[in-house]
Formats: C-alpha cells, sequence, structure tokens
C-alpha cells in the first residue's frame, strides 16, 4: 500500500512536470508569434522607384546638424523635375528611437541587423558622441558599413564620420577631412591614411567626408551638384536660404 501511495506522488509530478514544460513552450511559440507579427506589422517608409536611396546611419549621441544638414537637402530634391530624387531614410541597430546629443528622439526607419533593406545607393554617416571611441568597437555596426561600401555609388561622411569609415577600411585609398581639431586624432589612429586639413570637405572617388557643422549643407550641396548640376544645386541652396557656390567653398577634389 506505501508503496502504491509512492507510485501515485511520482505520476502526479511526472504529470506536473509534462504540463509544467508544455506550457513553457506554448508560452516560447506564442511569444515568437507575436514578435513575428509585430515585425510582420513593422511601417517601413514608402521608396518611389527611379530614385536613389539614401540611408542615414544613425545611433545614441548622433549630432543634429551633421544628421538634419544633408538630410534636408537631400530630401528636397524630390521637389524638383526632370532629375533622379532621393529617397531618404534612417538605418540604425535597434527598432527603438536613439536619441541625439541634443535630445531629439528619431525612431529608425530600418533597422540593419534584422530588417532586409533596401538597395542603398548613398550612405550618409553623421558625426556621433562615440565616433572616436565606443562607437568603433561596433563590430555589426563597422561590418554594416564594409557591406553597404560594396554596394553604394557614394559614401559620405560629416565631422568624425570620417572615424567610423576609416575604421571600416573603406578609406585606405583615398583622401578624406574630418572635424577640424580632430584631425591629428584621426592621423594618430589611423596614421596609413591621408587626412588633410585647412578644406571643409574633400571628393575622392566615391568617397566624400566633410569638416561636419553647418558644412554639412555645402557638402551634401555639392553632392547634388555632382549629380544634378549647378542649376538644382542652387534652387536647393535657395530654399533653406544658402548662398551656394562652390568656388566659395574651401575643397578638395582628386582626379
Amino acid at each position: 500500500m506505501k508503496n502504491y501511495f509512492y507510485l501515485i506522488i511520482l505520476a502526479l509530478f511526472v504529470n506536473c512536470n509534462s504540463f509544467e514544460e508544455k506550457s513553457i513552450n506554448q508560452n516560447t511559440e506564442s511569444e515568437n508569434e507575436i514578435l513575428k507579427q509585430v515585425q510582420d506589422d513593422k511601417s517601413f517608409p514608402k521608396l518611389e522607384p527611379n530614385r536613389y536611396n539614401v540611408a542615414f546611419l544613425i545611433m545614441n549621441g548622433t549630432y543634429n546638424t551633421e544628421l538634419t544638414a544633408p538630410f534636408d537637402i537631400f530630401q528636397h530634391t524630390q521637389y524638383r523635375e526632370n532629375i533622379k530624387a532621393m529617397n531618404v531614410f534612417t538605418v540604425a541597430n535597434t527598432d527603438d528611437a536613439i536619441t541625439t546629443f541634443e535630445g531629439m528622439r528619431i525612431l529608425p526607419d530600418y533597422n540593419y541587423v534584422s530588417d532586409s533593406l533596401p538597395k542603398i545607393d548613398i550612405i550618409v554617416v553623421p558625426s556621433a558622441e562615440h565616433h572616436l571611441d565606443t562607437d568603433l568597437e561596433d563590430d555589426a555596426m563597422i561590418n554594416f558599413v564594409k557591406r553597404i561600401d560594396k554596394e553604394a555609388q557614394f559614401i559620405t561622411s560629416h565631422c568624425d564620420g570620417a572615424f567610423v569609415l576609416a575604421k571600416a577600411g573603406v578609406l585606405d585609398n583615398s583622401v578624406s577631412t574630418t572635424f577640424p581639431s580632430d584631425i591629428d586624432k584621426m592621423r594618430d589612429m589611423f596614421p596609413y591614411l591621408d587626412i588633410r586639413k585647412e578644406v571643409l570637405f574633400v571628393h575622392d572617388g566615391k568617397y566624400i567626408t566633410s569638416a561636419g557643422g553647418a558644412k554639412s549643407f555645402e557638402a551634401a550641396l555639392y553632392l547634388c551638384e555632382y549629380l544634378y548640376g549647378k542649376e538644382i544645386a542652387q534652387s536647393l541652396a535657395g530654399g533653406l536660404v544658402i548662398d551656394w557656390d562652390v568656388l566659395n567653398v574651401s575643397h578638395l577634389i582628386i582626379e
């Protein structure tokens, strides 16, 4: 009788464990279904066909000006006729909002870690607070830049965004520049690179690097003039009350 009692207790224990394991598995499956549903329901920007796809790489600590200046210039191309305009969107390593250095919260359009990305024709790397230190240890971000470099027509950076490009190795055979007071730091960190002072932007092949700040507008306008001509560039500048003449901007073009 005693042994019979122990068998009943053991059976109940096994059944309880089986029920608990089944319940855990069901919960895990439910969580996976919810995650898949969230990803399926994620809203992406509408990208018009026959345009340049321009991705802005953002993260916590991104500086407003180096992001918004080229974003404004490129976004306004859609209001010009008879040109191949630009689709502009942001990419980050998260689905959560990032917070810029100045406190602006931005919800990224794409997560380059988990989302299927459109073909990127132009990538813009604005400066961020930790582009001289911890951001350069972000292997996923650096590898993303390396991957996009293989397909993009233009790679651009503003201010210390050049450090990201340098870390990714895409500037190894190109002349570049960065934020004026960080040029010596960049030379120390990447002594094999050709980094120029006293210029506000450098165009070498498909790479355009700029000093950043308000000069981010001018580097972006230069790319528009390169793609669309002087008249369109001046039109874009006029819409933002910028007196644009590339000859009045200290720059370097490597032929």
